[in-house]
């Protein structure tokens, strides 16, 4: 088993430019000093999550498993316990806070009765239309 280092959040603030960049996801640490420049979202994003926890950052994005498999080639330790948190599973999304129980997306289908609904209201409203204002 090989020892790996372990990081505090001074070490992150410490490693927060961008000659020496170090950001903390999911409990683990990267160094992406390296990654800046072709990073798609550009150098000020990653630069702006420096010295702090950037897991909810990074999944807000939604990044793809490419970008998971890039992001391991930068890993150089761990984060402070407090951060470990799993990442979400794919196809579910958090509660806005409210706890960490996943939720299960919305399925296309269950708002398939809104368009029916929707096309009688929008009936309706142009036969009262017709009816009593165009007069």
């Amino acid at each position: 088993m090989t020892d790996t280092t372990e990081f505090t959040f001074d070490d992150l603030k410490a490693r927060s430019s961008k000659k020496d960049l170090h950001m903390l996801i999911h409990g683990k640490v990267y160094a992406i000093a390296k990654f800046l420049d072709e990073h798609p979202g550009g150098d000020e994003v990653l630069l702006g999550e420096a010295g702090k926890d950037a897991t909810e950052a990074f999944e807000d994005v939604g990044h793809s498993d490419e970008a998971r498999a890039i992001l391991d080639k930068y890993f150089v330790g761990n984060g402070p316990a407090s951060s470990s948190k799993e990442p979400p599973k794919r196809g579910t999304r958090t509660n806005g806070g409210l706890g960490d129980q996943p939720q299960a997306l919305p399925t296309p289908t269950s708002y398939a009765y809104l368009y029916p609904l929707a096309g009688v209201v929008a009936y309706a409203a142009y036969r009262i239309y017709e009816n009593y204002v165009a007069k």
